[in-house]
């Protein structure tokens, strides 16, 4: 581990709101020698995985979400990070062990102890704590058990379902006894869908003209949908809604659709649903925030099936600190599955 006085501390710094695809225009690359002196109970980390996240671009938003304010300007992007412990002020931790904190994207952190949770190695890889068994597992498992409610023989379709998320869903549904429909983009996520996840059907949205001609084959295939698991929005939504069956659920977890250009002036009719996200309106908006407390209870459940290898969590990780800015943006074009994440 690299402690030298010649390490740099590099930051990338959000210093400009954008207003439709997010780029690495929106960001600047900060670059001073690491500060390495500590005081009582600090730690300094060095980050080795960092998370990049579709909600990074909601707090980007110019108005209101789920935050009064957005993301300040001229600070560290938000995120989660993996890392490992160069120097200790802090009895609990040692130079070498593994932590998790939300410490943004910077190569290292000087940061107080209680704002790092240590990481377990023999568990599972410590890149899940950014994973299935960090907040897109507590998202997926609170969202779909306390919201959706799915019970044995119920359809329950997921959309992006090969993201962080959706992929869990897959599974997690599953385990509850349900029929579930993946849908994602390209014929490739269709069959890891099918072929790894277990979703008994999986639809290539790409490969409809619109909304009714999704919205009939979804029909066909599933009789209608008790429960919805909408990470996306837009097209995928307005087919769900009229063949969903009586006392149907609808969790609203992200509406990436329309992040990029309709985040702060929406499209109108179904597509206003990531406002109910952010409201968790009658349609039951879920936030990964609100099961914040309740991660340990997640955790007895979740983690001896990761040990076990009983669940699937891929993960795309892109190698390059330097590459954090084009990571986000690929959030919005498809070209991963599973978990993304940057490896510094």
């Amino acid at each position: 581990m690299n402690n030298s006085p010649d390490t740099l501390h590099q930051q990338w710094l959000y210093t400009s709101h954008p207003t439709a695809t997010v780029s690495a225009e929106h960001y600047t690359l900060h670059k001073q020698p690491l500060d390495t002196a500590l005081d009582r109970d600090e730690v300094l980390i060095a980050a080795r995985y960092i998370s990049v996240d579709p909600y990074m671009r909601i707090n980007q938003s110019s108005k209101p979400t789920y935050n009064p304010e957005p993301h300040a300007l001229h600070t560290v992007q938000t995120a989660g990070v993996v890392g490992q412990v160069l120097a200790s002020n802090a009895a609990s931790l040692k130079a070498g062990d593994w932590v998790f904190g939300m410490t943004g994207w910077q190569s290292h952190a000087r940061v107080h102890v209680s704002s790092l949770t240590k990481i377990d190695p023999a568990i599972a890889p410590v890149s899940t704590a950014l994973g299935v068994l960090g907040m897109p597992g507590r998202t997926a498992w609170f969202g779909l058990t306390e919201a959706g409610k799915p019970h044995a023989g119920e359809v329950v379709v997921v959309s992006g379902a090969a993201g962080a998320v959706g992929s869990l869903v897959v599974q997690f549904a599953k385990r509850h006894g349900a029929k579930v429909l993946g849908i994602a983009g390209g014929a490739e996520k269709c069959a890891w869908l099918t072929d790894k996840l277990g979703a008994n059907w999986a639809l290539d949205y790409k490969a409809f003209a619109d909304a009714d001609a999704l919205s009939q084959q979804i029909q066909a295939l599933t009789g209608g949908v008790d429960v919805y698991f909408d990470n996306v929005g837009g097209m995928v939504t307005d087919a769900i809604i009229p063949i969903i069956k009586r006392r149907a659920r609808i969790i609203i977890c992200g509406q990436i659709s329309q992040y990029n250009g309709g985040l702060d002036v929406p499209e109108m009719g179904p597509r206003l649903l990531h406002h109910m996200l952010y409201q968790r309106a009658t349609i039951q908006g879920i936030l990964a925030r609100d099961y914040l407390h309740r991660m340990d209870e997640m955790l007895a459940i979740v983690a001896p099936w990761v040990k076990a290898g009983e669940l699937v969590f891929e993960e795309t990780v892109i190698d390059g600190f330097e590459q954090l800015p084009a990571a986000l943006n690929s959030l919005f074009t498809g070209e991963h599955r599973g978990k993304l994440l940057v490896r510094v």
